[in-house]
């Protein structure tokens, strides 16, 4: 007996059906090749107490942007899960903030990424490195 043949997956569009990237207004303007960026207006309710973009909404910047490149590396044909992330924070968040994510190793199973986050003057926020493990989508 035959085994049915699987139809390609494409996961392209999961990145805006995820509520939480929805609910920080994130866009995700480009991925393609192992390489992504996201986008994002910094608004008071997204801030700390000191009026800087909270320290989690930049490292889910940052994981948006490495995962965004970790799935245009497959072709968007696999989902991924973040396996390990690391992050340093070198100046605070404000106004219009990108993500540039890259796929920079890796095989079938894992990713390797970086990312880095700019401010609107194209100075340096945070970057960050993380692991990926691509699952069935």
């Amino acid at each position: 007996m035959d085994s049915p043949e699987k139809s390609p997956v494409d996961t392209s569009a999961l990145f805006a059906q995820v509520g939480f990237n929805q609910l920080l207004d994130l866009r995700r303007e480009f991925a393609e090749g192992g390489v992504s960026r996201l986008v994002l207006e910094a608004r008071p309710e997204l801030t700390n107490n000191f009026h800087n973009l909270h320290g989690g909404v930049i490292m889910s910047m940052l994981d948006g942007a490495m995962s965004s490149a970790a799935l245009s590396r497959s072709d968007f044909q696999k989902a991924v899960v973040t396996i390990e992330m690391s992050t340093a924070f070198l100046k605070p968040g404000r106004g219009r903030l990108v993500a540039h994510g890259k796929a920079i190793g890796g095989g079938r199973s894992v990713c390797f990424c970086e990312a880095h986050l700019e401010d609107n003057s194209g100075e340096l926020v945070a970057r960050a490195m993380g692991t990926f493990k691509y699952v069935p989508a």
